[in-house]
């Protein structure tokens, strides 16, 4: 139980701490700037329509995305606070399905380092969207223990904001890669190495279901 709590507090710690660093990204935005960030090498794309309303939508959404998410894996909320519990899940699956996965495939669309990231950032988009729906299936279903586990998978992807970035500091603090490579490679690896993470969890789970079960 100690190692749990531990594990637990480390995670909330991180997590507030990633999720400070992308509010800082996202106020970057606000008001509307054409050339902040990202976008300063992104002047072709903010020229077309489609492009700068996804954009933009995907930014603003995103945040609240990661924001709701991370309140539907607390058993404590989820135990005490039943209907704060689903209107969070709601507005989950509201923001992903209609705003941050969809206007996340327009940008992958457009991603740079040619078709190898623009697929990465289209599967991964698609994944988001399947995901987060499946979720949101088996809830209605009632079917508990399948609506956890998509949802550890649709969180896995919408983390993929912050492990994108990590994994891109890692690479360009430890190795001499070009900037263009480093993106193809957390194109990547920002969500698959989340997705294996959450299967893992996933699986563990299930284990310690299947034990548990078994010694009753």
């Amino acid at each position: 139980m100690k190692i749990r709590l531990i594990v637990n507090v480390v995670t909330a710690i991180l997590f507030i701490y990633f999720f400070y660093l992308m509010c800082i990204i996202t106020l970057r935005y606000i008001p509307i700037n054409y050339t902040a960030s990202f976008l300063s090498i992104k002047q072709t794309e903010i020229e077309i329509t489609y492009y700068k309303i996804a954009f933009f939508t995907h930014v603003y959404s995103s945040i609240f995305v990661l924001f709701f998410g991370a309140f539907q894996f607390s058993n404590y909320l989820r135990k005490n606070f039943v209907k704060l519990h689903r209107l969070f899940g709601k507005a989950y699956i509201l923001l992903v399905l209609s705003f941050s996965s969809t206007s996340g495939l327009v940008i992958g669309i457009h991603a740079n380092g040619g078709n190898f990231s623009k697929l990465a950032f289209i599967i991964l988009s698609v994944l988001w969207f399947y995901f987060t729906y499946k979720a949101y299936q088996y809830a209605k279903l009632r079917n508990w223990q399948l609506h956890k586990n998509f949802m550890y998978r649709s969180y896995a992807l919408t983390l993929s904001a912050i492990s994108l970035r990590l994994i891109k500091w890692i690479i360009a603090n430890s190795t001499e890669l070009s900037p263009m490579d480093t993106y193809r490679i957390v194109a990547w690896a920002g969500w698959v190495v989340n997705l294996i993470i959450a299967e893992g969890l996933i699986y563990y789970n299930y284990k310690f279901y299947s034990k548990t079960k078994s010694m009753l």
